[in-house]
């Protein structure tokens, strides 16, 4: 396992620290790893406020965490769930790569090319100054976009693959968006692992 956290591609953009592992987990260890989250995690679908107008959420999604503290964002508020131990193990991982200690895992389900996450950043309140995200993607591969704040020149597209780990730290998510897009392509589930740090 050492070997393969040695793989890694830096993004060279500015205002950000984003660094992408392609192979973090070993296929047979991603395969096994989305099929027990597929059948165990409760998953559910919440409702979201646009515009002051309620939508279902365009994809499923739980909380887990060390601590008690609830999580909210787009007027959703959700209560952690303790972590399982395929979960803690999954997350202890990821805390030997990147020597930072996660509180929180916010896992998304995306059923099909219709489920997607909009342009958004992960500034929420909660997470502090310049948070350390770490993104772990099973199953379909999915683009994931991002574009600067301010300057409209910037962007980038990457394709994160089963099994990769995305880490988003310094000021990426104070001048970045990113996002999940919708595909009309007949595509399988993916499901995420954005590990985070709520005190």
């Amino acid at each position: 396992m050492a070997q393969l956290f040695q793989e890694e591609i830096r993004l060279n953009l500015p205002d950000s620290e984003i660094v992408y592992h392609p192979h973090f987990l070993e296929k047979n260890e991603a395969d096994t790893c989305f099929g027990l989250l597929r059948r165990t995690v409760p998953w559910q679908q919440d409702v979201i406020k646009v515009f002051g107008k309620e939508y279902p959420q365009p994809r499923l999604t739980a909380l887990y965490g060390t601590n008690d503290r609830t999580y909210s964002y787009s007027n959703i508020t959700m209560k952690p769930l303790p972590f399982t131990e395929e979960l803690l193990e999954i997350k202890q991982k990821i805390e030997v790569l990147t020597d930072v200690i996660f509180t929180t895992c916010l896992l998304n389900l995306y059923r099909d090319g219709r489920d997607s996450n909009g342009w958004h950043a992960d500034d929420e309140k909660e997470l502090g100054t310049n948070p350390v995200i770490a993104s772990l993607t099973l199953g379909q591969e999915r683009f994931f976009h991002l574009k600067h704040k301010k300057d409209k020149t910037l962007k980038q597209k990457i394709l994160l693959e089963h099994g990769s780990l995305l880490i988003m730290g310094g000021g990426t998510q104070s001048h970045w968006l990113h996002q999940i897009p919708k595909t009309t392509r007949p595509i399988r589930e993916r499901i995420n692992l954005t590990f985070r740090i709520i005190k």
